[in-house]
């Protein structure tokens, strides 16, 4: 089973990248969520980072680099299909909703933590290089 969503590649000037994580998981990811029926990727987007993280974002700011997908971190047997668009962001943001915890990964962290595959294996990589 597919689950669409839309997430964000939150970039601090550093290069640090916000993941997130969200209560009773252990894999940090992009924070976003998913797109419901009546929603477009960026109204979605939009709609989650102003949940989960307290962010008002204008519909235009974050800019869209692709479609990806990857086993999903949190639903066994299913699949992520994810929007992924790119924001720059230099204040701070706070945990809300269902995020236990927020965190800016910078390149030589990525293996101190436990992340989700898709963000390990298609977001990093995109962003990164």
């Amino acid at each position: 089973m597919d689950i669409n969503i839309a997430a964000a590649a939150i970039m601090r000037p550093d290069g640090a990248t916000l993941l997130v994580r969200k209560r009773g998981t252990t894999a940090f990811m992009q924070p976003g969520g998913k797109i419901a029926p009546d929603e477009s990727a960026r109204e979605a987007l939009c709609r989650e980072l102003a949940e989960e993280l307290g962010l008002t974002v204008l519909i235009d700011a974050p800019v869209y680099i692709g479609r990806f997908s990857a086993p999903a971190a949190n639903e066994a047997g299913s699949r992520v299909v994810a929007e992924l668009f790119r924001l720059d962001l230099d204040r701070p943001v706070q945990a809300r909703a269902e995020i236990e915890e927020t965190l800016w990964l910078e390149r030589d962290m990525a293996d101190g933590f436990e992340i989700a595959p898709l963000t390990r294996t298609s977001v990093l990589p995109a962003i990164w290089g």
